[in-house]
């Protein structure tokens, strides 16, 4: 896959979908790459040419060392647009994704027709939790991380039945670099986004997993409740991935969203 320089770092990327259709991109969660939205991609194909890329410190993009913040990753979507010559698109991002999401929905509104934030929330404290993920990745590798992770993203009925989905995400989980890991939890437990969003003047659609226990449906529902017009689908029984878990609902109330705007 292409590799573009943008913001000083190598970010690769890929299209699908129909060239000439109006551009979605899809903007990948912490400790996963542009592969979570595979499901995704076959279902809207036909009416959008896909954008995806693997977010600064994963996937084969570049994963510099040092702190990463929200509005750096903002930066590298809005570098890779104008690298590309794109001038505006629909945004959809899950867990990390919808928190850059939310900073470009407020700062550079101008490039979006409008956003969907999956499974995400405004703020993350307490910073300590996040310090010690670093820190326990650092020690053990991503290994160390994964199942823990994996136990969050996916309810035990899913792991139970799809073993072979759960090994692609665990694989996604431990080709991460840890640096790029470490870069990214800082970016999430420094921020706070909270006021911000209230200022968001777009189409917005939230959407969270029922079964959640990292964004919970609560902060799903606040952001929706804190961006005047914006629209909240919950999808029963799943949990933190919820395009890929309850990938059928999640398609549709995509789509349907889409379509208005």
């Amino acid at each position: 896959m292409p590799r573009l320089s943008v913001n000083g770092i190598n970010l690769n990327y890929r299209f699908d979908g129909t060239e000439g259709k109006p551009v979605l991109l899809f903007s990948n969660s912490l400790m996963s790459n542009l592969h979570m939205w595979d499901t995704q991609v076959d279902k809207l194909a036909s009416d959008f040419h896909i954008l995806r890329y693997d977010s600064r410190g994963h996937g084969q993009s570049d994963a510099p060392k040092g702190d990463y913040t929200i509005d750096m990753l903002a930066d590298d979507v809005i570098g890779l647009l104008d690298a590309l010559g794109i001038e505006k698109i629909y945004y959809c991002g899950l867990s990390k994704g919808g928190m850059v999401g939310q900073k470009l929905a407020t700062r550079n509104p101008e490039r979006l027709h409008a956003a969907v934030f999956c499974a995400t929330s405004s703020y993350m404290g307490p910073g300590n939790l996040w310090q010690q993920r670093i820190d326990t990745a650092r020690a053990g590798g991503m290994e160390s991380v994964s199942d823990g992770t994996l136990e969050r993203w996916f309810t035990p009925d899913y792991h139970s039945t799809h073993s072979l989905e759960i090994s692609k995400i665990r694989e996604m989980i431990h080709s991460t670099p840890v640096d790029g890991f470490a870069g990214c939890c800082i970016a999430i437990k420094d921020m706070d986004q909270r006021e911000t969003i209230k200022n968001i003047d777009l189409p917005v659609l939230v959407i969270a997993g029922a079964e959640d226990p990292g964004t919970t449906p609560a902060m799903n529902k606040l952001i929706a409740d804190s961006i005047p017009g914006a629209e909240y689908v919950e999808l029963p029984a799943s949990a933190h991935f919820c395009n890929v878990q309850a990938a059928d609902g999640f398609n549709t109330a995509l789509a349907d969203f889409l379509s208005k705007h």
